[in-house]
């Protein structure tokens, strides 16, 4: 199915060539609202001589063919450009002309109307090479040139014999994968409930299938489609269609959303986009100004930056990213137009290069630029390397949303680049895909982070395992799995080194102060000297601050047993080994035994105990304990 849609100037003929061609008056709005479930407002179809059936879009004024059908311009085949002979070629028909041109429209056919008008001798000839100036240097610079006329019927079989060879050039659209309609009316119908219409840009939909509607996150089923007044089963890729669905109101439903399937869009309130302003533009293109942004159906208020300079003057190209003020679903690939709101005019277009960005733009960065190009050139295997290098660890599922290619074309794309040793899994069992550049961002991370976390604790032996995860990982965050291979992977290459679950930089040592060093000292001498009944929690804080006393606790030179209580090192192996023997040799230990064995007060011994009972070296069974593996 292959879809036309006209352009021109108001009342050179548009909608009355249409009906001559087809039939179809496609301006009876009332009257097709009453037929039923149609899609014929705006929107008629020809059967061309080689019986295929082409849809044709119809606009016939000025706003509306921004509005209606340049912002659904990328479901669109070809152009037919209309122009009167007895005007030739006006304002709107330039501007027309060039959307057209922006928005890429590779092929389509002038049909030089109202010829029955010219009787002037030379006139329709200077009309064409008028014309034919006009589609220099644009995408329909080759386009063929067909004088006709609605009313006496010259020229039209000639228009439609050149719109079929033009289509015949047409690649046909992918039918396998996920689909795309561009949704352009919602509406509710006796008999039927909700349905929308759109044109079908990608893939394929059938009755039955689980859809997603985005913006939105809307889910819902098909419950019956139609195309050109016919009840189908399945809806191909180009056509116009109706789909009915379930579940859902009109209200939730609105012109410029997709009905695709889960997965396949992303919808976002930010573009990165290249960028070229029209050669006619009515204005200097400048940063942070505010467009209008049309794609797909979409039409929304945005702002524009400029990311390579301050200002884009007529017929230049530059990269730009496009913040929204309400979210789109475009996909990388698609086609967009800017416009001035008011007064409105069209100042540039061109080609959407990520869909969802990550994060808003730092301007003038080369690395930024280098990006653009790969998404540019549209090489798989180059782009998988490149959202690695940004995103690795990721998953293959991530890649392809995130790049919008399908399972197949990741794989093919991983296998490539992993015989050539530029991707690998993270580590055995996961799937998650790394390469050189990506584990170079992450050491640097991890290095920048231990290291800042060094200079404001100099005398902690390092990070605690799940404050460094809370800083490396992504915002959507990693499995526990992903960041402790990332950390084995540190340890094996000595990048870090681990004590007691604490991370630091491996040439890292940790220091205490002059002073520091005295306030240790002076502590250590005290827990010595009264081993089994040394100084509380709140005594050791008078005589040191919490980061020494965290520092020892992380070496090891104090043990935290209780809340107030505190042993050093050696005194509690001493305690520990003791006990050990004690239950070994008895059984079992009371509050009271242990507290003689060691002649310390109550309140340390019931501390010490219930500390190996938390720790699982004994359990307790009434007023003893007793070990927890005898066999130990």
């Amino acid at each position: 199915m292959k879809v036309i849609a006209t352009a021109g100037h108001v009342d050179h003929g548009k909608s009355t060539l249409i009906q001559a061609l087809t039939g179809i008056d496609p301006d009876r709005l009332q009257e097709e609202k009453q037929r039923g479930m149609t899609i014929d407002l705006g929107f008629a179809w020809l059967t061309l001589p080689n019986q295929e059936s082409v849809g044709i879009v119809d606009v016939p004024g000025h706003i509306d063919f921004i509005k209606n059908m340049v912002a659904g311009i990328g479901a669109v085949d070809a152009a037919l450009l209309v122009v009167a002979a007895d005007e030739g070629v006006m304002p709107q028909t330039h501007e027309h002309l060039a959307v057209l041109d922006l928005l890429h429209i590779p092929r389509g056919v002038v049909a030089l109307t109202k010829i029955d008008l010219v009787d002037e001798e030379g006139w329709l000839e200077m009309v064409e090479e008028e014309v034919r100036v006009e589609l220099k240097g644009t995408t329909l610079a080759q386009a063929p040139i067909i004088p006709v006329s609605a009313y006496t019927g010259q020229g039209l079989d000639e228009l439609v014999h050149a719109l079929a060879e033009v289509l015949s050039q047409t690649p046909p659209r992918p039918r396998h994968g996920a689909p795309r309609l561009f949704i352009d009316r919602a509406f509710s119908m006796a008999g039927f409930g909700t349905i929308v219409t759109g044109t079908l840009k990608e893939g394929s939909l059938h009755i039955g299938d689980e859809i997603i509607i985005e913006p939105g996150n809307l889910k819902s089923r098909i419950r019956g489609l139609q195309s050109h007044k016919q009840q189908i089963d399945e809806a191909l890729p180009g056509s116009r269609v109706a789909v009915n669905l379930t579940g859902l109101h009109p209200s939730q439903l609105h012109r410029g959303q997709v009905l695709t399937i889960p997965g396949r869009v992303k919808s976002s309130k930010r573009v990165d986009v290249q960028l070229r302003a029209w050669e006619d533009a009515p204005t200097i293109l400048r940063h942070n100004m505010e467009v209008t942004f049309h794609s797909g159906t979409a039409e929304t208020i945005g702002k524009l930056r400029l990311l390579e300079e301050d200002a884009l003057l007529p017929g230049e190209e530059t990269w730009a990213q496009i913040e929204l003020s309400e979210p789109v679903a475009v996909s990388r690939g698609d086609r967009y137009l800017i416009r001035r709101p008011s007064p409105s005019a069209t100042l540039g277009g061109g080609i959407i290069l990520d869909p969802a960005p990550r994060r808003r733009h730092k301007r003038r960065r080369p690395e930024l630029f280098r990006r653009f190009q790969a998404l540019l050139r549209n090489d798989p295997v180059e782009l998988v390397e490149l959202i690695i290098t940004e995103q690795g660890p990721i998953l293959p599922k991530a890649i392809g949303e995130a790049l919008q290619l399908t399972p197949q074309e990741v794989a093919r794309a991983l296998q490539t680049l992993q015989a050539s040793h530029r991707a690998w899994p993270l580590a055995e069992g996961l799937s998650e895909m790394m390469n050189p550049a990506a584990w170079e961002r992450i050491v640097a991370r991890i290095q920048h982070f231990l290291g800042a976390f060094h200079q404001e604790h100099p005398a902690w032996i390092g990070m605690p395992r799940e404050a460094l995860k809370g800083r490396l990982e992504p915002r959507d965050g990693w499995h526990m799995r992903v960041f402790n291979a990332i950390i084995d992977n540190a340890l094996n290459q000595h990048i870090v080194r681990e004590t007691n679950g604490f991370l630091a930089l491996s040439d890292f040592t940790p220091r205490f102060s002059s002073r520091q060093q005295k306030a240790v000292a002076q502590l250590l001498h005290q827990f010595r000297s009264q081993p089994y009944t040394p100084p509380s929690l709140k005594q050791t804080l008078d005589t040191i601050d919490d980061e020494i006393l965290t520092a020892l606790l992380q070496r090891g030179d104090l043990v935290q047993v209780g809340t107030d209580v505190l042993f050093l090192r050696e005194t509690y192996d001493d305690m520990l080994a003791r006990t050990l023997v004690y239950l070994q040799t008895n059984g079992q230990i009371t509050v009271a035994q242990c507290r003689d064995l060691f002649g310390a007060s109550r309140k340390y011994i019931l501390a010490f105990l219930e500390h190996l009972d938390r720790e699982g070296i004994t359990k307790r069974e009434g007023d003893y304990r007793v070990l927890v593996n005898d066999s130990d």
